[in-house]
């Protein structure tokens, strides 16, 4: 017995081992983290290398719920309020309304493709439905792909909040199925849903509260506070998954409240929760991996191909469209948001429900299941920095990199201390002066310890110790990084940059162009938020005249700070325009232009119906004013006669 206990831990602790070191050839080659460690545990399992015959679909499944809690605590604890903010409302449809869109074409593809019972087919497509947070959030955080904070808020924030939708779809559907089905399969659901998910966002809200208040109220040994903070999270995943409610929406929601909480030791509680979660990736990837027989891949790889197509070019892509169209987002973001759409261990956790629970077709699912989430890693995660570079949506970053540590003061979750290491190339150290609420409290200098008043000029390598509130930090990074790629690029950022309250009509006169009279008194501040219609990021420019105003730098609440100027337009390459995801405002006018050609097809049936009519009554010597003055009419576009049958107005 102790032999074999031995042999686990050697076992498992080597494969930790060789999956963390594995990682270096993502960073490398940037495929997707998931799939390296999804082949790790193939690589060990029973058709590998390693030979490991491990067969425990239950233990499989209930280490991989563990783990999937944990990460989804870690999920919502890391999403800044100012991120929900931009993106609640097309996240969480894209969660909800998404995920079941997805499931039913899904489903609909494998009931044709597997030739299986519709419930079956139903639960392969919700078993397939949710996207995966962990590859979402390495892509976007590591690969350094900088878009946009509404596109890149939504996808996080949706990529965190559907999980617990398609883990309700597919444990509701496993025991519709088990029982026989229901003589009400849609009335069914929504009574799961209500119970599970309401259940579920109520005890979470109330379980944030219960954390963050005995944290800051229970004075705890600093080191016991991310352990009992990560145990009050498991506690409540457990507590309310045995009540009927979703418990990884719980902890989802419960880590959203804390994190934006002014909670005690919060920077340790991230720290330890960064490691544990990269942990439970590991644990719960190699588990998949393991349980997986990649013999049995044979009869299904063609079909598992062919619904990963599905999933990738039509599921996804309708269902994003679908939910997306209301938000006005452009065409390029709908269709990056789109092909972010990475599937992987949730789906194999999932596709493990069925085999848990008996379903007869389980394995089938199982195995199926596998094969997708491959075929989308190796199609999506590989090229997701492509995609965004071809529909040319990435923008310059915000500043270059900065070397920082955080540390908590102790009892205090109002401030913290940020330390600096200040890049040579950084904005203090060439010359720029530091806020007054951000003075450094010490300042060490090749070994030294120097007071900020007896330093002297900051200069590069000193480390800066400054106490700050959290939300300042991310302005202090502007400060201390070094520069951004393509910070000093005169095509990008323009010739000349300028104030933001300067007036275009003093740069008119500068430069030789022409103002409208309604501009006379307009800053370019103003001018580009009109153009940009409140969306803007540092790159985006606005032509007027002969010149382009280009946003330089933008402050925290997205306020333009600095502006550039390109006296010489140069040719710029046409945003790529997509003959699809069309939004709703580009619907509503396409279905306006169909209407007005409508009525003035109409109107020239009507005009050529009366001139018949008159050539048939007309006598020699009849006045044809009336007729021509109709057809002038016709010509210059003029049908408010038809309009007002219609009961509208020419404006409308």
């Amino acid at each position: 017995m102790i032999e074999s206990m031995n042999l686990v831990i050697l076992i498992a602790s080597v494969l930790v081992v060789v999956a963390v070191f594995t990682s270096l050839i993502s960073f490398r080659v940037g495929a997707p983290l998931l799939l390296v460690f999804l082949f790790v545990g193939l690589g060990a399992g029973e058709d590998g290398i390693g030979g490991i015959n491990f067969d425990n679909a239950p233990l499989a499944y209930f280490i991989g719920s563990i783990a999937l809690a944990m990460i989804l605590f870690d999920s919502g604890f890391e999403t800044q309020l100012r991120t929900l903010k931009i993106a609640a409302a097309p996240s969480l449809v894209l969660a909800t309304v998404g995920v079941m869109l997805t499931t039913f074409v899904v489903g609909g593809v494998t009931w044709l493709v597997l030739d299986v019972p519709w419930l079956v087919a139903l639960l392969f497509g919700a078993i397939v439905s949710s996207t995966d947070a962990a590859a979402v959030f390495f892509l976007l955080r590591v690969g350094g792909i900088n878009l946009r904070d509404r596109t890149r808020s939504t996808l996080e924030v949706e990529s965190g909040s559907n999980d617990p939708m398609a883990v309700f779809l597919t444990i509701s559907l496993v025991e519709l199925i088990m029982q026989g089905g229901g003589d009400n399969l849609a009335l069914e659901l929504l009574e799961r849903f209500v119970l599970q998910i309401g259940l579920g966002a109520v005890l979470g809200l109330l379980g944030g509260m219960a954390i963050v208040q005995m944290i800051n109220r229970v004075k705890l040994e600093p080191a016991l506070v991310p352990i009992v903070t990560l145990a009050c999270a498991l506690s409540l995943f457990g507590a309310t998954s045995i009540v009927g409610g979703s418990g990884f929406l719980a902890v989802y929601v419960a880590g959203l409240y804390a994190g934006n909480s002014q909670m005690r030791m919060s920077v340790g509680v991230r720290r330890f929760q960064h490691v544990t979660t990269w942990l439970a990736q590991i644990v719960m990837f190699v588990t998949m991996g393991l349980l997986a027989t990649p013999s049995q891949f044979g009869d299904v790889i063609i079909p598992g191909v062919i619904l990963a197509l599905v999933l990738v070019f039509v599921a996804r892509p309708v269902a994003v469209w679908l939910c997306l169209m209301f938000f006005n987002f452009s065409r390029n973001d709908t269709a990056f948001i789109s092909w972010v759409g990475l599937r992987g261990a949730v789906s194999i956790l999932l596709a493990i429900v069925p085999m848990v629970e008996g379903v007869e077709y389980g394995q089938l699912l199982f195995n199926t299941a596998f094969i997708v989430v491959i075929t989308s890693l190796l199609l999506q995660g590989w090229t997701i920095r492509l995609m965004a570079r071809w529909l040319g949506i990435m923008i310059p970053p915000r500043h270059g990199p900065v070397d920082r540590i955080d540390l908590e003061l102790p009892g205090n979750a109002n401030q913290e201390i940020v330390v600096y290491r200040v890049h040579s190339e950084s904005a203090v150290a060439t010359g720029q002066r530091i806020p007054r609420w951000a003075r450094p409290s010490l300042i060490l200098r090749d070994g030294k310890s120097l007071r900020p008043h007896s330093a002297g000029r900051i200069e590069g390598g000193d480390q800066v110790y400054i106490i700050t509130p959290p939300r300042h930090v991310e302005l202090l990074d502007q400060l201390f990084a070094g520069p951004a790629e393509g910070a000093n690029d005169v095509d990008l950022f323009g010739d000349f940059s300028f104030p933001p309250d300067t007036r275009i009509a003093d740069l008119a006169r500068l430069y030789g162009f022409v103002v409208g009279g309604a501009d006379e008194e307009a800053t370019v501040a103003e001018i580009l938020e009109r153009n940009l219609s409140g969306d803007i990021e540092p790159g985006d420019r606005v032509a007027y005249g002969i010149v382009e105003l280009i946003v330089r730098r933008i402050d925290d609440t997205h306020e333009i700070v600095e502006v550039g100027m390109a006296v010489e337009q140069k040719p710029v390459k046409p945003k790529r325009h997509l003959p699809m995801f069309h939004s709703r405002t580009e619907l509503l006018a396409i279905w306006k232009e169909w209407q007005r050609r409508r009525l003035r097809e109409k109107m020239r049936k009507k005009r050529g119906d009366d001139v018949l009519d008159t050539d048939e009554a007309k006598e020699p010597g009849d006045d044809m004013s009336v007729v021509d003055d109709a057809a002038n009419d016709g010509e210059n576009g003029d049908i408010g006669p038809v309009r007002a049958e219609s009961g509208k107005s020419d404006k409308s």
